[in-house]
């Protein structure tokens, strides 16, 4: 079983992407080390900067094979050969539909389209995988015949485009059936989300026989994107047992770097590698995966690089997460004050608060009477912004009763108070930001601004929100209450 990567070409295509050539050879490394059998690197003929990535790509001489899309146009091909790719990846519709509004030919001139281009290709040194664009609103026939000549003169592989997501599941079976039957060659599936089917299409097409599936990483592309590779390879590999090429637990990893390069973020429920893909609140859920694991999960969460977050504060709370989490933090109350601690947090969530770490921990210290020291102390915070001047910090911090200075550049006086913050800290506990957001929950230019975080110390995690009037003092004070979470030492403190 193949898999092919179209993130850098079908991928790009998502409404507002443009990748760079440096950014473009950032992803096609870490696709390569995935364990990807084809990279779609782009679409050579599309522009210069197009082609300079390609051609990039192509000379690290990775382990993949290097993809590059064309028409069914000489000039596009010549492109390909150019970029020093291994493969055309040529593209030619064969839907009455697009015959008639896009081409303006007829079925004739696009069967010897479809010969000329590929003995052109095949003549120039490319692998060809030979498309047929909107396969799937195509008649069969015809579409057999585009594909058997395409094959007399050289084709490696085919490949059945649902260019526009109509496919069901059971209406892939049998495209891909009759594909298997007709021909030898490798078959590939390359299916489009519009209906929210992607996913469950390509694996119809690979249990009918196709050897190769189309994927993009997040589910990228035009429209509602792509078949997700993190889910179709999951899904062969956890559901159906097939043997896959691609290293899984790099899978979190590699989505976090498209995330952040393209500026497409993932939603919280994404399967696989959403952020709560893996998180837990309701107490029953916790109670189970503290028990088993696999009560409330169908994998392991360390087969695609997460770690379990068991989010334990909240009006869905159980006594044995909030325990735990109390362990973590180094505290052990008493049952009656668990029962009370358990309370409280419940009372929060019904008011509508988003219950956070750094509240339990207030929480738990009010209930059990503990000196409200915290290791992290502001002292002082300078920022510098404005036109043509490069947004810079400096910060003074008390940290386990030293001070600790330190000054820090960002793209912004957000980002850098937080760089400084962390910079210092780090000098101590190497403490990462995971996921920064922020909401006004007031109107008007004065509103009242409201950051949230997640930080992360080794296994531990820990969640903090800041409210202010300053977006700058909102994030430094959410971001200092999740630190001394993960810093506040209890046990020291008894002693």
């Amino acid at each position: 079983m193949r898999i092919f990567d179209t993130t850098l070409r079908d991928g790009e295509q998502t409404p507002g992407v443009s990748l760079t050539p440096e950014n473009k050879l950032r992803v096609a490394k870490r696709l390569d080390e995935l364990g990807v059998n084809v990279i779609e690197a782009g679409f050579a003929a599309v522009s210069e900067g197009e082609l300079e990535a390609i051609k990039r790509i192509s000379k690290e001489k990775l382990k993949a094979e290097i993809c590059s899309m064309a028409r069914g146009v000489r000039e596009d091909i010549d492109a390909v050969v150019k970029s020093g790719a291994d493969s055309v990846h040529l593209v030619i519709p064969t839907s009455d539909i697009h015959l008639k509004y896009k081409l303006k030919k007829t079925r004739g001139d696009v069967l010897k389209i479809t010969e000329d281009r590929v003995k052109y290709a095949k003549g120039r040194g490319l692998i060809v995988e030979l498309s047929a664009e909107d396969a799937t609103r195509s008649d069969l026939k015809f579409l057999k015949e585009m594909f058997r000549t395409g094959i007399s003169v050289g084709a490696d592989r085919i490949c059945a485009c649902d260019t526009v997501g109509v496919l069901t599941p059971d209406k892939s079976y049998k495209l891909f059936s009759e594909l298997r039957k007709g021909f030898k060659v490798p078959i590939s599936v390359h299916c489009h989300n519009d209906f929210g089917m992607a996913v469950a299409n390509s694996v119809a097409g690979v249990m009918a026989g196709a050897d190769q599936v189309h994927v993009t990483v997040n589910g990228l592309g035009e429209r509602a994107g792509n078949a997700a590779l993190e889910e179709v390879v999951m899904t062969l590999r956890a559901l159906y047992n097939i043997k896959l090429p691609i290293k899984t637990e790099l899978l979190y990893g590699t989505s976090k770097l498209v995330s952040r390069l393209t500026g497409v973020y993932v939603q919280p429920n994404k399967a696989i590698v959403g952020d709560n893909a893996f998180t837990h609140e309701a107490g029953i859920h916790t109670h189970g995966i503290l028990v088993h694991p696999s009560t409330y999960e169908p994998i392991s969460p360390k087969m695609v690089g997460v770690t379990r977050r068991l989010v334990v504060v909240g009006k869905h709370a159980g006594s044995h997460g909030i325990k735990v989490s109390l362990e973590e933090m180094g505290l052990k109350p008493t049952d009656e004050q668990l029962k009370e601690i358990f309370s409280r947090v419940k009372a929060l969530g019904d008011k509508g608060k988003q219950v956070t770490d750094a509240d339990l921990q207030v929480v738990a210290e009010a209930v059990m009477g503990l000196p409200k020291v915290r290791p992290i102390q502001l002292k002082e915070l300078t920022v510098v912004t404005g036109d043509k001047v490069t947004p810079t910090a400096s910060v003074r911090l008390g940290v386990n009763g030293s001070e600790i200075s330190e000054a820090a550049t960002g793209i912004g006086p957000v980002d850098a108070a937080m760089n400084a913050i962390r910079k210092a800290v780090s000098a101590v506990e190497p403490i990462q930001l995971e996921e920064y957001s922020v909401k006004a929950i007031t109107g008007g230019t004065n509103a009242l601004v409201e950051v949230a975080v997640r930080l992360r110390k080794g296994d531990r995690t820990a969640t903090a929100i800041g409210a202010r009037g300053d977006i700058v003092m909102a994030s430094v004070e959410a971001m200092l209450s999740g630190m001394n979470v993960l810093m506040t030492d209890y046990k020291k403190k008894r002693k």
